[in-house]
């Protein structure tokens, strides 16, 4: 039989049902009976637009714009331009997120082998019809609900759907159902519900959302907008109240100016574009180096992830597995060989095989055997056995979980030499040899090793200076694989894993305890463990979880999947199994390890750059939250006017907030994005607060005619003073392109200010000597005391308690 050599290939049918015909098809496909579903990992243009114009702040900016409209003061109403760009910049970033995002998803799209008109076809899973005839083989994941017609030692993992983690075999007339995982062996079965109809279209569905994985990013920033809003419901009507009755109020168009500046002033209208668009460019820019975000919020929690979990095969090794040479008893004969040869040759012949039998294949490819029998290879088993009737039965498998206890000396010499071997990083089999019949997945009696089979890896260029990098970073590795512990031993300590020095630092797997704190114990003290099975995976990812750990999980085979799934974050290899890409939050579509570096860094990238952000945008609303609240008491008219808003919103935080949320940054993120905000931008706003409104109420002493706009010049200098060096705090450790951020904003304010048609025409300041040197004298007050309140809460970062500051490389 030929094998399938990529999507719409055709291979020959092995014997059996021809399928459904070309009209038959054809018929279903125009009756709509396809498994197409709504499955996108991104939302559609429609959905884009709609969700970046339709909000609640565009909705309020708007309303305040039409208000402010009606007073005939054009300038004050130049905040309307901040929901063209919210919306303009959202979108246009969003599609083109989408974009690239969607064209990579093509690439890890899924497949089925179905067979129509008696031949093999490999289509993608969307163009599956119902009454299809689906092949199934070890790794793939069913794509439709299905009654079994054949099976060759068939089973089934149907965790995914039911929490169950023990393999069903599958016999025919058995049942299928969609998003279950073939672990072992191979069939076919036919497609009785597609689809909608499917069993797993609405886990599907809810595994797919948009936004699935945990953000604590999304929530603290919710939560904050959820506040925000509840206190301008209350605010604003005692804003309206207090400016009506304020003297400065001659008219009503002045009193509705006061109230929309203090409203517009407390909505943060930057913050959720900017967190979106961090996420999504976030993405993008692992797309360019061959890394599908199959979920936007998982890049934040890679921002989290401190501890790492590897499969060895894939990662650390190349996963190209080659034939090495063959071990023989020493009494051994010709005969002996021959028949060995045999074995290893017809259990390559057995449909549904995997990587080990591929690489036999090349070297052992005739036989004149014939099998009577089959037990398909199982990674929770880790042995496989054909019958072959006068010739007995052959098991092939894990040495140690083959023959736990030899019954005589030649199996107990080969074992021996199989740990040697294993010791230098190369994989062992044993071939096993037995007269009794095999007997479904349990070990057949009486086995005898006829042969050890080496085989032998790759080991990646780039693995060494990767698991390097996370030691620099402080994340912790775990080796964990099906595999020798010897040989995962050997390739861990020729890679420097860190925490093992030789083979036999390895554990052993089947001495890991059940419980899930000692097993963390266990798993504190050794970084790499050898035959592991699928259910000790998902029990290694749960434990790390239970100690507080943010887990990261590997994989490629079909018994990484329960695993990846577990994990707060599954990394998939883009040539591993299909059932792992479609459970990871992540691929790497070329394979390369080398990539996770790459991924953590953009995670923590994204966080620790939002976080600086929204500590600029949370410090505006709480100057301005406080300005109102003192204006309501006091019946004083508002310190600002829309435009002057705009202004300082511009310079001090919508422009070096996205400057900051696109820079470098290597901080490695600490669990309280909310307090640590809190922290620091709530004392810095009540600084700026008060310093503005002292200024407001200084020149209007100094100057008892000067009236509102002197009070406004003053507050306005004031805020944009101490504003740029609280950007300063956060912006923080300077290198040279923040200082010339920093220093052009400064300059861009001198020239407003020096320039009377801006200063005066666009943004309502009257500017003198007094006013700007009254405003950069308490700016310049309000910056010392800012630069205290930093350097306090750097000091509660170096004692663990909030690092909202703490210098982070840049």
């Amino acid at each position: 039989m030929k094998d399938v050599l990529g999507r719409g290939a055709v291979v020959e049918s092995p014997r059996g049902d021809r399928g459904l015909t070309a009209a038959e098809v054809a018929e279903r496909v125009a009756a709509g009976r396809t498994n197409a579903v709504d499955a996108r990992t991104s939302r559609s243009v429609g959905q884009i637009v709609r969700a970046n114009v339709v909000t609640p702040f565009n909705g309020l900016l708007f309303a305040l714009f039409l208000v402010i409209a009606a007073t005939g003061r054009w300038q004050n109403g130049l905040f309307g331009l901040v929901i063209v760009a919210n919306t303009a910049i959202g979108v246009i970033q969003e599609v083109r997120a989408k974009r690239t995002l969607d064209r990579l998803a093509v690439l890890n799209a899924p497949h089925a082998r179905v067979v129509r008109d008696g031949e093999v076809a490999e289509i993608d899973v969307a163009d599956v019809v119902a009454d299809e005839l689906v092949e199934l083989r070890s790794g793939d994941q069913v794509t439709a609900d299905g009654t079994v017609t054949t099976s060759a030692g068939l089973e089934v993992d149907e965790s995914l759907l039911t929490g169950e983690s023990d393999p069903i075999a599958k016999a025919p007339g058995d049942q299928v159902r969609s998003g279950s995982i073939v672990v072992a062996g191979q069939g076919r079965f036919r497609a009785t519900a597609v689809g909608a109809d499917a069993y797993a279209t609405r886990l599907t569905a809810e595994a797919k959302k948009y936004t699935r994985t945990p953000s604590e990013l999304i929530s603290g920033t919710n939560t904050l907008l959820r506040w925000i809003s509840v206190m301008m419901l209350v605010v604003a009507p005692l804003l309206v109240w207090s400016q009506f009755r304020t003297s400065d109020a001659d008219t009503w168009q002045a009193a509705v100016t006061g109230t929309v500046a203090a409203l517009v002033g407390m909505v943060p209208e930057g913050l959720v574009l900017l967190t979106s668009l961090a996420f999504m460019l976030g993405a993008v820019t692992l797309a360019r180096k061959r890394t599908l975000v199959q979920e936007l919020p998982a890049v934040e929690v890679l921002a989290r992830v401190d501890v790492v979990c590897l499969d060895k095969t894939g990662t650390l090794t190349h996963g190209d597995i080659v034939f090495d040479r063959l071990v023989l008893p020493r009494e051994a004969d010709a005969l002996d060989e021959a028949e060995v040869r045999e074995a290893l040759a017809l259990s390559c012949t057995e449909p549904g095989g995997n990587a080990t039998a591929a690489a036999l294949a090349t070297v052992f490819s005739h036989t004149s055997w014939t099998s009577t029998e089959t037990v398909p290879f199982s990674s929770d088993r880790k042995w496989s056995a054909i019958g072959t009737g006068e010739h007995g039965t052959w098991v092939l498998g894990a040495p140690e979980m083959v023959l736990p206890e030899p019954a005589d000396a030649g199996s107990a010499d080969l074992l021996e030499t199989a740990g040697k071997i294993a010791e230098d990083g190369r994989r062992v089999l044993v071939l096993a040899h037995t007269e009794s019949p095999a007997d479904g997945p349990v070990l057949p009696p009486e086995l005898e090793a006829r042969a050890l089979v080496v085989l032998a890896e790759r080991i990646r260029d780039d693995a060494a200076d990767t698991l390097r990098f996370f030691a620099e970073q402080g994340v912790t590795l775990r080796v964990i694989s099906g595999d020798n512990p010897r040989t995962v031993g050997a390739v861990a300590t020729a890679v420097g894993l860190p925490g093992i020095t030789a083979a036999a630092d390895a554990v052993d797997a089947r001495t890991l305890p059940e419980d899930p704190d000692a097993l963390a114990d266990v798993l504190e003290a050794h970084p790499v463990h050898g035959r592991v099975t699928p259910q000790q995976k998902r029990a290694i990812v749960g434990a790390l979880q239970r100690r507080g750990h943010v887990v990261a999980m590997t994989g490629d085979g079909v018994n990484d999947a329960m695993a990846l799934k577990d994990a707060d974050i599954g990394v998939a290899m883009g040539n591993g199994a299909a059932a792992t890409r479609a459970v990871a939050q992540l691929v790497l579509l070329d394979g390369r390890f080398a990539h996770l570096p790459d991924v953590v860094a953009e995670g923590r990238r994204v966080m620790a750059n939002i976080e600086r952000a929204a500590n600029l945008f949370l410090v505006k609303n709480v100057y301005s939250l406080l300005m109102a609240l003192v204006v309501i008491v006091t019946a004083a008219a508002y310190p600002l006017a829309p435009i002057q808003l705009t202004l300082i919103s511009a310079v001090t935080i919508g422009i070096p907030g996205f400057v900051l949320a696109l820079a470098p940054n290597r901080r490695r993120y600490v669990p309280g994005f909310l307090s640590r905000v809190l922290w620091s931008a709530v004392p810095i706003g009540v600084v700026i607060g008060t310093a503005a409104y002292s200024g407001d109420r200084t020149v209007r002493w100094l100057e008892p005619t000067g009236g509102s706009a002197a009070g406004q010049t003053v507050a306005t200098v004031t805020v944009l003073v101490a504003s740029l060096w609280a950007l300063t705090l956060f912006a923080r450790p300077f290198n040279r392109w923040k200082v010339a951020l920093v220093a052009g904003l400064a300059l861009v304010v001198v020239v407003i200010l020096a320039v009377p048609f801006l200063s005066h025409t666009v943004f309502l300041l009257d500017v003198t000597w007094l006013r700007v040197g009254v405003g950069v004298g308490l700016g310049v007050v309000a910056g010392l005391v800012i630069e205290v309140i930093g350097r306090f809460v750097r000091g509660r970062a170096a004692g663990g308690a909030a690092p909202a500051l703490a210098a982070a490389p840049a």
